[in-house]
């Protein structure tokens, strides 16, 4: 199986964790869940500047991550506990899991059916 890293920013994949995400060396990349399967992993390897995760993942499941065909979801612990101010509280990542998302329906009419006429 052929792996492809794949370079996303990173406000893009952490969302309103990014300014309390710590910097990420290594972190595992899951399939649904944390239970799910391994599928890759994860770091910031583009160096200090760059502001982006790298994702070294199967050819496959970078074509569809690129595409849009996964949302996020994370694992995380507090990177220290004794923080007494909850908003300013670091966050260190402990994994990352990719869920495909839900097909929208479209909304209005509904097409014909095939082979009907007016």
């Amino acid at each position: 199986m052929s792996y492809s890293p794949l370079s996303i920013k990173r406000r893009h994949v952490l969302g309103d964790l990014y300014d309390k995400c710590d910097p990420v060396v290594s972190v595992p990349v899951y399939q649904d869940n944390e239970t799910g399967e391994m599928l890759g992993y994860a770091d910031e390897g583009l160096g200090h500047y760059a502001d982006a995760f790298s994702f070294h993942l199967p050819e496959d499941v970078c074509k569809k991550l690129s595409s849009g065909h996964y949302v996020f979801s994370f694992g995380y612990e507090f990177s220290d506990p004794e923080e007494k101010q909850v908003r300013n509280r670091k966050v260190k990542l402990t994994h990352i899991c990719l869920t495909g998302r839900k097909p929208v329906e479209p909304v209005g009419p509904r097409a014909r059916k095939a082979g009907k006429t007016d």
